[in-house]
């Protein structure tokens, strides 16, 4: 959430940044008007308080002189509704500029490209050139009999699948593979709820501008995490973290659920666009001061498992009009799918600022005793998913086997090469 006092102060600014991701000026106009509301109130109040104070010291005062105090409790009275009426409309108008504030994205960080281009940092490897038409990963998966869409779909619907014997084992190797690597690094492994609550969900901005995108429990305050980003982010929720503990990283492999709301006819079949699907998260808590130096690591941990997996990606920085709701600035990392003959999204990695630290209440203490708010990042490492469907086109052959990554080949007995077989 951005500081409601920097709006004020810097309002043109503000709504010169958040046009370029699509936040109308009237939008900040009605924010700004309501917060006015909410400080003449507060004045007010505060003053008919003080009043009321006073009138009734009077009419202490006057009772202990068996004077007459009738008219001061009269005033009292009236004091005491007014200041009732204006508290219930403060609460009122305090709940508005909080859901409206809260419905603002993060601010870009002003170096990134605006909403029409983004732009690419470095690409790593060289794309394979077969000697036959590569076939896509779904095909691949279904001619091996490891994949078994149809009956995903008879089971759950559409957008399901069944990982099957040597499937499994592989989609379980890499898993295992990336968190390993991660640990490497310095992250500490968890394994987090994978149902939370509302706060939560609010707290790393999920809520209340996405409730579509996300399955919810039926009658609780319960949601199924669409990324473990939720939980590990809000671990630290309403906290205060020993500054000499910072950075923190923590990584976790959960299943994630997604709706796909608005994605009717985008990549309908394969593994890329799933309604559960697992993924490595990376999740990093810093002080403001080194956070982009920790965006940057955080990109390179991705992009060294691909390297170590032999896939070819680049790496982009995401325009104003790509990124997420909670990010100040985005690398996405995507990995080269040949049966499509392009790059696609298996990571994206985000610095988050203190958009989100201050909306779950995150804070350190600094060197001169005074509290701030952390900087929250987070990226994908990787998209478990995508990366098996990237391993099966960029590793198959003519004969419809894959051969298996050597990096993976201890997770899977030595295994070296998935057949029909």
């Amino acid at each position: 959430m951005l500081d409601i006092k920097m709006i004020r102060q810097n309002t043109d600014e503000i709504k010169e940044r958040l046009a370029t991701r699509g936040v109308k000026a009237e939008t900040i106009d009605a924010l700004l008007e309501k917060d006015k509301r909410r400080r003449e109130l507060l004045v007010e109040t505060e003053g008919l308080k003080q009043k009321r104070n006073e009138v009734s010291a009077e009419i202490a005062n006057a009772k202990r002189n068996k004077q007459d105090a009738t008219d001061a409790i009269k005033e009292m009275r009236e004091v005491g509704a007014k200041i009732k009426s204006l508290d219930e409309e403060l609460e009122e108008v305090e709940a508005t500029v909080k859901d409206m504030a809260s419905r603002l994205p993060n601010l870009p960080n002003p170096t990134i490209p605006d909403e029409s281009a983004n732009v690419e940092l470095r690409k790593v490897g060289t794309p394979r050139e077969f000697n036959f038409e590569p076939k896509a990963h779904w095909d691949i998966g279904e001619d091996l009999g490891i994949l078994d869409f149809d009956r995903g779909a008879k089971v759950s619907g559409a957008r399901f699948v069944y990982y099957k014997g040597l499937g499994a084992r592989l989609e379980r190797a890499v898993y295992n593979f990336m968190l390993d690597e991660h640990a490497k690094e310095g992250y500490t492994e968890m394994l987090p709820p994978y149902i939370v609550n509302a706060q939560t969900m609010y707290g790393t901005g999920q809520f209340p501008k996405f409730k579509e995108d996300v399955y919810q429990v039926n009658g609780e305050d319960m949601t199924l995490i669409p990324t473990a980003e939720v939980p590990l982010t809000n671990y630290y929720r309403d906290e205060v973290i020993p500054m000499e503990k910072l950075p923190v990283y923590f990584t976790a492999l959960t299943p994630c659920f997604r709706s796909e709301a608005g994605s009717a006819g985008r990549d309908t079949r394969g593994l890329i666009r799933m309604h559960q699907f697992n993924k490595v998260e990376m999740v990093k808590f810093s002080k403001p001061e080194n956070s982009y130096d920790e965006l940057e690591k955080m990109t390179q941990n991705a992009g060294n498992i691909m390297e170590k997996l032999g896939l070819p990606y680049h790496v982009i920085t995401l325009s104003t009009g790509d990124m997420g709701f909670s990010a100040a600035m985005t690398h996405d990392l995507e990995v080269w799918m040949p049966a499509q003959n392009k790059y696609r999204e298996i990571s994206s990695c985000s610095n988050c600022e203190d958009f989100q630290a201050r909306r779950a209440h995150i804070q350190y203490r600094d060197e001169n005793g005074k509290l701030n708010f952390v900087h929250t990042l987070n990226g994908s490492g990787l998209a478990v998913g995508r990366t098996v469907a990237a391993i099966l086109e960029n590793y198959q052959n003519e004969d419809g086997s894959v051969t298996v990554p050597e990096a993976l080949r201890p997770y899977l007995g030595g295994l070296e090469k998935i057949t029909k077989d």
